[in-house]
């Protein structure tokens, strides 16, 4: 046995920290074998210490040390008192060793004379069973690994006598290296005990592990590693990192240097894909400070040679293996069982249904089959090559002016992915997406159905009645695409938000649906925002901080991408315009902001038509076609007062507010259509309160209807009603009640679609004279006006933009001694097309008629022919270049573009599933909002099960499955109650758990 040992105390100030430095001051009078001398190191004020009675009778000394010293600083701080020859006990002020423990450390060291370390085993303080360490290895990579933590402790380990190092807490230390053994400062709190142990083995030593000394330590200690997550992420990183530059042979410092950005970089995206982003951060600071930290690096090798003097294989036997590693990480216990049943999408109907909805979609729209491009209503041509899509959602030059730079509207970046999907002709994925759309629909409603109720009826019920809303049916009837995309996207939408707060995959899917959603409907912004903030609220007041970090993320995406043009807005004095409505601004039929127009606007219905039912019978009967939505409104009300009726005025909440932005929009005009103005499209208001309607509407039909005739009763009615109401529209394009039509591919002649083949660079002026004596002059590049190349800086414009042209048109056709070829050259402008307004009035032709004839006697412009599309003329002289960007703006867009990329690719990464994140769904219930009454056990045979169809699905608990959390409200973005853990598994203890411990999900 050693003939002294020194203990080395290090606490910290605090009426917590001084009781349990009094509980270890205690314990090591109780020792059976005493240390020789203890010093106590104060990291802050040590007066009141002194004053103690009890530290005095225990105590040598008291150094006292700033608040902000480390542990390995504090040692060295007591070691000059540290008599020679004695072995050195590191302890804070939280590690309580047990009675014997320095007696069986003491005797442990001295029958093992290659010994220069031995390790006590830590466990619990307030459970002494529990194991919280009991050796520390590292993988081939540097990585720390705790050999024994979080475990029952059964003896298993006890066995166990050599390790590559271990926990720094409780180490004895070895007289005779004291000296050569010192905690490294600069590991900044973690490793330390595993970088002891490396260069103890490195100096011919060894870590040699004492089971039977236990000592009880808790978190957040001096010595322990801090209890926040980014900073644990931060001193873990920076240890591992400094340990690789120190560890490495001295060729091989540079290059790892030079890699400590590179591997943040991959890191941080492996970080994002193993949805751990708040590790990105410390990661990056990790690198940073351990690039720049040369001296500490210098002087932890010069230690690390000064007493070296065996190889770096003796280390290799004690490291984990990677498949060591897999086994640790993923055991496997508890991880198969999950609190959900399987979708059921075959086996329950949801596959036929939209088999269904597909064939109706093809026996609506069959002549869509046969068209290659769409057009009519707000339908334009896509670009004809798939960089150039991505040109038109990147910061730059607008195509659809003359020298007009700027931001992009993200309903671009949206067209860009469409069009992507059909790379051989962008174009023809619009016809792809119309005839698919009713059964993309019903998909998408069965699916957002899953979050409410798991009877097999009521999700495709919620598909149908989703795909059968008036507002997407008009949309679909009248050629809007952003229309068609909103409500496409607002059941993924929902179906991934009201689950954000649990996971970050979901918080990374649905901050991209929400950018998505904002881009095709600017004017969603402000009641998703306030649905948000009512989530964030009730997440925040249940005390779920890490659930409302994931929300905090929710709007990044949207953020980035709306960002440019709202500076850009704002800087022009039209903060208003970023409510306006994306791509081609059509003036077509919409409700008005009158008593009839709201009206409409209340029974669902986004313009006065009623989806059609004012086309095809009288007036006086039409105006009743609202009250065939009557069964689902009356449904959706009844969810106020169902069992569920926290999830049943949520979704009525979600319902108000698409109302209410649907009734505001009709009334905010910020767009502008050939001079006139068009109001904002309310029937993606409708499109989210539909959402909330039919979401209530099955909470009534899952809870309050429990008779399963009257409920199926109730479902016939609805959807029968709610089909009736859409065969107008349904038969819309049959009987050329529709404005959709067979393309056109180009929106400018033959000739010059031709000439821009490949998405050339051309433009062409192109007047239109109008109904009321006005003349709209426009600039079209390429080889067509196209939908991603629209944007709201010139829709929603109350001045010119770009270079003005309003003035070169009205030159044109009226001054004489006008240098017409010379202003359209320096423009770039290779063509005018003097284009034919449909339904031309006498006012409009009379125009035309004196422009063709004015333009005419024009030298230098050649007449091309008369087309379908207008007159148009080809300029003779040598045209202009289109106009490049400048220095600073190429700088701006390179800016805007990377934070733009940044942002969205980390969404991406956080959505991407992993095997840990697929687990952990399956490990809560995929119902939101369930408030389960007593519990039924349901039979182990399915043929059993069919017995208990008619029981409420939220009384029903399936033994096989884990215990199914019961949700006490539901958020539109968050569920406030369940909480970020899985449900705790019964307590049975067994063999297998005891003997494995779960991995954490960080390690997962």
């Amino acid at each position: 046995m050693p003939a002294r040992v020194h203990a080395i105390i290090v606490a910290r100030t605090g009426s917590s920290s001084r009781a349990q430095l009094l509980r270890t001051l205690e314990a090591l009078r109780a020792q059976t074998t005493p240390a020789t001398a203890v010093t106590l190191v104060v990291c802050g004020d040590a007066s009141s210490l002194r004053e103690s009675e009890a530290v005095a009778r225990t105590v040598e000394g008291i150094i006292e040390a700033r608040a902000t010293t480390s542990f390995a600083e504090a040692v060295e701080l007591a070691r000059p008192r540290v008599a020679e020859g004695s072995a050195i006990w590191l302890l804070a002020q939280d590690t309580a060793p047990h009675p014997r423990a320095l007696e069986r450390l003491s005797g442990t060291l001295e029958r093992s004379p290659s010994a220069a370390i031995v390790a006590p085993k830590l466990v619990a303080t307030d459970n002494d069973r529990e194991i919280v360490s009991l050796g520390v290895s590292m993988t081939t990579l540097g990585r720390s690994v705790e050999l024994a933590a979080g475990e029952l402790d059964q003896g298993q380990h006890d066995r166990s006598d050599d390790a590559l190092g271990a926990d720094v807490r409780g180490l004895l230390i070895r007289g005779e290296v004291r000296d050569a053994l010192r905690p490294d400062p600069a590991l900044a709190g973690a490793d330390e005990g595993l970088d002891l142990g490396v260069r103890a083995r490195l100096g011919g030593g060894r870590v040699v592990l004492a089971p039977s000394a236990r000592i009880s330590v808790s978190p957040g200690g001096p010595a322990a590693l801090p209890s926040g997550r980014s900073r644990r992420a931060y001193v873990t990183r920076l240890a591992q990192l400094h340990r690789r530059l120190v560890y490495a042979p001295a060729a091989a410092v540079a290059l790892h240097w030079l890699s400590l950005l590179p591997l943040a970089l991959w890191r941080s995206i492996t970080d994002l894909v193993g949805k751990r982003p708040e590790a990105v951060l410390p990661e990056w600071g990790a690198a940073l400070t351990a690039m720049f930290r040369f001296g500490a690096i210098a002087r932890s090798r010069a230690r690390i040679k000064a007493f070296r003097t065996s190889t770096w294989a003796s280390i290799a036997p004690l490291r984990v293996t990677s498949s060591e590693m897999r086994r640790r990480l993923d055991d496997g216990h508890g991880s198969e069982g999950g609190a959900v049943s399987e979708l059921r999408f075959f086996s329950g109907g949801g596959a036929w249904a939209v088999l269904a909805a597909l064939v109706v979609s093809i026996a609506s729209f069959t002549s869509l089959l046969a068209w290659p491009t769409l057009g009519g209503g707000g339908l334009l041509p896509l670009r004809q090559t798939v960089a150039a899509l991505w040109s038109d959602a990147a910061w730059g030059v607008r195509d659809v002016a003359v020298g007009l730079v700027g931001p992009a509207d993200p309903f671009a970046a949206v067209v860009a992915v469409l069009g992507s999907l059909w790379p051989a002709g962008p174009s023809f994925a619009v016809v792809l997406l119309w005839l698919l759309a009713l059964p993309l629909a019903v998909l998408g409603g069965w699916f957002a159905a899953t979050r409410v109720t798991d009877r097999e009826g009521l999700r495709i019920f919620a598909g149908v009645a989703w795909a059968l809303a008036p507002t997407f049916l008009t949309a679909l009837v009248d050629g809007r695409p952003t229309a068609v995309l909103v409500h496409l996207l607002l059941p993924w939408l929902f179906h991934s938000a009201v689950v954000a707060h649990r996971s970050w995959g979901a918080a990374g899917s649905a901050s991209l649906l929400l950018a998505a959603v904002i881009a095709c409907a600017p004017s969603l912004a402000p009641a998703l925002a306030l649905l948000w903030i009512i989530a964030l609220g009730i997440v925040l007041g249940t005390a779920q901080f890490r659930g409302a970090g994931r929300l905090l993320w929710l709007p990044v995406p949207t953020i980035a991408l709306f960002a440019p043009l709202a500076i850009w807005q704002l800087s022009h004095g039209t903060p208003l315009a970023l409510l306006g409505d994306p791509g081609l601004i059509w003036a077509g039929p919409q409700a008005a902001a009158d008593a009839v127009g709201r009206l409409a606007l209340a029974g669902g219905f986004p313009t006065q038509a009623l989806a059609g039912w004012m086309d095809v019978t009288p007036a006086p009967i039409a105006a009743w076609a609202p009250l065939l939505c009557a069964p689902l409104a009356a449904l959706a009300l009844g969810a106020a007062v169902a069992p569920r009726w926290r999830a049943g005025i949520t979704l009525l909440v979600v319902a108000l507010s698409g109302l209410a932005t649907a009734f505001l929009a009709v009334g905010i005009t910020v767009s502008f259509a050939q001079g006139a103005p068009v109001a904002i499209w309310p029937g993606a208001g409708l499109s989210l309160a539909w959402i909330g309607v039919v979401g209530a509407a099955v909470v009534t039909l899952d809870t309050a209807l429990t008779l399963p005739r009257l409920r199926i009763l109730a479902v016939v009615v609805t959807a029968s009603a709610l089909a009736v109401c859409a065969v107008p529209a349904l038969s819309a394009l049959h009987m050329e009640r529709s404005v959709l039509t067979n393309g056109p591919d180009s929106t400018l002649p033959a000739y010059v679609a031709a000439q821009a083949a490949g998405d050339r660079p051309i433009a062409t002026l192109v007047l239109t004279p109008q109904n009321d004596g006005g003349l709209a002059a426009e600039v079209a590049w390429g080889a067509s006006e196209t939908l991603g190349s629209q944007s709201t800086m010139l829709s929603t414009a109350v001045e010119p933009q770009g270079a003005d042209i309003s003035g070169l048109a009205v030159d044109l056709l009226s001054a004489r001694d006008f240098d017409a070829p010379g202003e359209l050259a320096q423009m770039g402008i290779s063509y005018v097309l003097v284009a034919q307004v449909p339904g031309e009035g006498d006012k409009a032709r009379t125009l035309r008629t004196a422009a063709v004839a004015s333009i005419d006697q024009r030298a230098g412009l050649v007449h091309a022919g008369t087309t379908d599309r207008g007159v148009l003329w080809r300029l003779e002289a040598e045209v202009a270049a289109q106009s490049s960007m400048t220095s600073s703006q190429q700088g701006t867009a390179r800016l805007v573009i990377t934070l733009q990329l940044l942002a969205v690719f980390a969404a991406l990464l956080l959505s991407i599933p992993t095997r840990a994140s697929r687990r952990a769904a399956r490990a809560q219930s995929r119902i939101v909002g369930r408030v389960a009454d007593e519990p039924i056990v349901l039979p182990r045979h399915a043929e059993d099960r069919e017995l208990l169809d008619d029981v409420p699905v939220g009384a029903i608990e399936d033994p096989q499955d884990e215990p199914a959390l019961n949700d006490e409200a539901m958020a539109p973005i968050a569920e406030p109650v369940i909480d970020d853990a899985p449900p705790p598994r019964a307590e049975v203890p067994t063999a297998i758990d005891e003997q494995h411990p779960k991995s954490t999900e960080e390690d997962r």
